[in-house]
């Protein structure tokens, strides 16, 4: 059982680290080349799709699983030392998601219909540089949680 938890808990961070990777590799990029209304409009609704329930499991089951894997080797320091890495990195992305990019993507819901929003250049300044800053900071964090649960996976 220990080592279902340990694997389960690195895909769990892989897939969030290949997450945040894709929105800074990819999407926040492409939305940069969008003008104004498509990339508010757009991001709106990334917003709203990525609310639901498979995302919440693994995005909060990596935490949780990554949590368990590191008891479950409290007494194995080759392998517990990567896992508290792991757990602490992810932790800190999920810190910089819930203090910076939620509230983020709060206020530009907050913004209003794209169609109804009069300065829609202001909004997207307001929200895209500082959000997307945010991500790569996660990202960052993410690989490096995932980097350090596959160092536990070699050491177990």
């Amino acid at each position: 059982m220990r080592t279902t938890i340990l694997l389960i808990a690195v895909l769990l961070l892989g897939l969030m680290a290949g997450l945040f990777y894709a929105y800074a590799g990819s999407v926040m990029p492409g939305m940069r080349r969008a003008a104004d209304r498509a990339a508010v409009d757009v991001m709106q609704r990334i917003n709203l799709a990525i609310q639901n329930p498979l995302f919440l499991v693994i995005f909060t089951g990596a935490l949780i699983f990554t949590g368990i894997a590191t008891f479950q080797n409290a007494g194995r320091s080759e392998v517990f030392v990567p896992l508290l890495i792991a757990l602490v990195l992810y932790g800190l992305t999920l810190a910089i998601t819930g203090v910076f990019n939620i509230p983020l993507n709060n206020q530009l819901d907050r913004a209003g219909d794209p169609d109804q929003i009069e300065d829609l250049a202001a909004v997207r300044a307001a929200f895209f540089p500082r959000w997307v800053r945010f991500n790569i900071l996660r990202t960052v964090t993410s690989v490096a949680a995932f980097l350090a649960g596959c160092w536990a996976l070699l050491e177990y």
